[in-house]
């Protein structure tokens, strides 16, 4: 039964604590496919800790905020709210400190059925202004670098790569190319990753299609790291390549494309140097 007297009050960090933990709960069943009731869930965490179904459940939707800025798969139901307490910001670093692998583990392989006519999406609006991040988020992102993560996950650039040859052979045959599906390649797996590209397959009219595949189980926003190579790859050889940004993979996968000049399409920002003697 909801505490009267914490209606207004700052939540503290033994309570925010207990929401996150139970969270992360939640999004593991969620994750592994195994049948769990929300509402249950926000009950237990009511009882435990005496807030409203309001103030749990506008809790959870700035913990999903959190995550989405992350590059995590967040609970469908809890749509991110971004005006958050700072402190959401601390129990979500002890949570993810403690248990690492909650962001490293591997992802269970998305359905291999899924209609090319709903996987495909348009790709999002680079923004004219970047909304000012609160310093702690900051802070966190950093250490948490969803970016740095996906790059650093060989299991999941793997599986995507993977997901994409089979949609290209899907499409291929949907549309009476079963020819052309046979002939679809996967460089990176069979000639290695060093070609700025990782799919050799083609259009309906069997013209060659070059794809760079970027995977995330983040949002579609989620930021991505582009090689030298891909870089280069992309300007030499424009009339071919294009990127697959795959996203929600450990749950919806989607993918949106973008072609060459990539400035058109996101904000390019140097980032690495390559030190020397």
């Amino acid at each position: 039964m909801a505490d009267e007297a914490k209606i207004g009050k700052r939540w503290q960090e033994d309570e925010l604590d207990v929401i996150v933990e139970d969270y992360f709960a939640m999004l593991e069943e969620d994750l592994s496919g195994r049948p769990y009731n929300k509402s249950s869930h926000s009950r237990a965490v009511m009882s435990q800790i005496g807030r409203t179904h309001r103030s749990v459940e506008f809790k959870h939707q700035n913990i999903s905020a959190v995550l989405d800025e992350l590059g995590m798969p967040w609970i469908p139901g809890y749509i991110p709210k971004r005006n958050y307490q700072n402190a959401i910001f601390d129990a979500i670093d002890r949570y993810l400190t403690r248990d690492p692998s909650t962001l490293e583990r591997a992802q269970p392989a998305p359905a291999t059925d899924l209609l090319p006519s709903k996987v495909f999406v348009d790709a999002p609006v680079p923004s004219d202004t970047e909304a000012r991040m609160p310093d702690r988020l900051q802070a966190l992102v950093r250490k948490f670098d969803p970016v740095a993560r996906d790059y650093r996950n060989r299991a999941l650039g793997t599986a995507g790569e993977h997901f994409v040859l089979e949609l290209e052979q899907r499409c291929l045959i949907e549309s009476d190319r079963a020819d052309l599906a046979r002939k679809v390649r996967w460089v990176a797996a069979e000639d290695g990753d060093g070609m700025g590209y990782d799919i050799a397959s083609f259009d309906r009219a069997g013209r060659e299609r070059l794809i760079e595949v970027k995977t995330t189980n983040g949002s579609a926003r989620t930021p991505f790291f582009l090689s030298r190579n891909e870089r280069e790859t992309a300007e030499r050889m424009s009339a071919v390549w294009c990127l697959y940004r795959v996203h929600l993979f450990a749950k919806t996968p989607r993918v949106f494309t973008i072609t060459p000049p990539l400035e058109n399409a996101v904000k390019l920002r140097a980032e690495t140097w390559r030190a020397s003697f």
